[in-house]
This record gives C-alpha cells, sequence and structure tokens, in this order.
C-alpha cells in the first residue's frame, strides 16, 4: 500500500502558519511555513532539503526533524532551486551551525551573496495595488524574516543534468527565467519533479491560484520562463511539487499547459 500524505501543524506556529505534510510522496515531507514550500527528502535515515525556506522556518527545523524521527545530524545538504530570499532564509544558519554544505547553479551566486540585488521585468510596488489579495501573503512573508534573510557566499556548485550525490540523488533540471540559475529538481524514482519557482500552484506577488509562471514582479525573464516549462515537459513527471502552492497530481504536461494559459502577470 502506497504511504498516505499526512499533514499536521508543526509543534511551533510563530511568525505564520506552518504545516507539515509528511509522505507527500514515500520519503517526501512537505513544510509550508508562511506560503513558501521547502522539502525534506528521506533517504537510509539521511535527509536532503530542497530550499532554504525564510530566516523564522530556521526555528521550526528541529521540530521537525524531531515529527519525522530524525535529528539535525542526519541532514546531508542544502539544495537550492534558485537563491531568492525566500529560498536562501535559513541557508546561513544551517551551514555555519551544522556544517551542512548548500548546493545551487554557479549562476545564482551572486543572488545568494545578496539576496535583494535580483533582475525582475516588472515594478513590484505596483503589484499589491493591482492584486490586494497579495498583501496578507506577503505580509506573512515578511513576519516570517523575508526582509532579513542574510546573504551566502561560496554556493557549492552543481551541474545541470547530472543527479547529485546526496539522499534522493535529485537531478537539476536546468529551467531559467525566474531567475538565470534557476534548476527544477526530478526525483526518477518517485516519478516526482520539484519545480521551485519555475512552475507554482500559489503566486505570492498575485495570490493567483493553480499552476503558473510567477509574476514580473520576480522573474528575472518572462519569456525565457515560459520557454523552460519545455525542460519541466521534458521530465515528464507525474507529481510537481512547487516552492509556492499545493502539489500538482495530475503530470507535468497539465501543470504547464495551465501555466502558459493563465499567461504572464
Amino acid at each position: 500500500m502506497a504511504t498516505q500524505p499526512v499533514s499536521t501543524p508543526t509543534p511551533r506556529r510563530r511568525s505564520g502558519a506552518a504545516r507539515l505534510t509528511r509522505n507527500v510522496l514515500p520519503g517526501v515531507h512537505r513544510l509550508e511555513h508562511a506560503h513558501v514550500n521547502c522539502y525534506l527528502i528521506e533517504e537510509q535515515g539521511e535527509i536532503t532539503i530542497i530550499d532554504a525556506a525564510l530566516p523564522a522556518t530556521w526555528r521550526l527545523l528541529p521540530d521537525v526533524l524531531a515529527a519525522l524521527g530524525s535529528a539535525p545530524d542526519a541532514v546531508r545538504a542544502v539544495v537550492l532551486t534558485h537563491a531568492h530570499f525566500d529560498h536562501l532564509g535559513f541557508a546561513r544558519a544551517i551551514r555555519r551551525e551544522w556544517g551542512v554544505p548548500v548546493l545551487g547553479h554557479p549562476a545564482e551566486a551572486g543572488i545568494a551573496a545578496h539576496p535583494y540585488r535580483y533582475a525582475h521585468e516588472s515594478p513590484r510596488l505596483r503589484y499589491p495595488l493591482r492584486y490586494p489579495a497579495s498583501l496578507p501573503l506577503l505580509a506573512r512573508m515578511a513576519a516570517a524574516g523575508a526582509l532579513r534573510v542574510e546573504g551566502l557566499d561560496h554556493l557549492q556548485p552543481l551541474t545541470p543534468g547530472e543527479a547529485l550525490d546526496v539522499p534522493g540523488r535529485p537531478q537539476p533540471v536546468f529551467s531559467p527565467g525566474h531567475t538565470f540559475g534557476h534548476c527544477a529538481f526530478l526525483l526518477a524514482d518517485r516519478d516526482a519533479l520539484l519545480s521551485g519557482d519555475a512552475l507554482v500552484t500559489l503566486d505570492p506577488y498575485t495570490a493567483e491560484r493553480g499552476p503558473r509562471v510567477v509574476a514580473a514582479a520576480a522573474t528575472a525573464d518572462v519569456e525565457q520562463a515560459f520557454g523552460s516549462l519545455s525542460a519541466l515537459d521534458d521530465t515528464e513527471a507525474h507529481t510537481v511539487l512547487p516552492g509556492h502552492g499545493e502539489p500538482w497530481r495530475e503530470g507535468v504536461r497539465r501543470a504547464t499547459a495551465q501555466a502558459r494559459d493563465a499567461g504572464a502577470r
């Protein structure tokens, strides 16, 4: 019998609601905090964390690991889909406090070092006016530390297409556009794609739900981002686990088709 997802509140709920969904896929756990997802991949008692969420998420990690029957010394790596502040949040802390290496595409090194210096096609300040429903989402992210993310030097580089030698062996799928070094990660043995922000099911800048490309307020090259949906299609993954929003279980091609139909914001 397949392992069923089990969703529970995390023991601490400061700085925005937090929810741990155990076994969203077998051995893959989703931690959602203030509308940002990170994922913990378990393999033979060791863990890889995909994306480092927000600074306040760091305080949740010991309890999250305990809920999984694990501990900090089981974490072998943090792997970034990209280095925007809401995916870099506890990267510096986990490397400093636990000695965990942080991996990402070399093109993300500049953003990792300076999390608030990133390319985006449209002015960010106009979005809350145009999409007022986004204000509560952005406020929860800010309360969880989105405005105080520490930069990280010496990002350990990864190579697209080569499965990483970390628990779960995620395979980087180069998918630039949201940032110029963005990588999704294929979990081939689980028929799943961790899509980061190349494709989300909740856009924090508009509060719109369903598969889509993130608004131009946070996307470096919108045309390139839509072009990279083809790289996601090529994985043929059944399940998509996005950086924001709920998992998608109807196939990546159907998700990307809906994202194309939704268009740019």
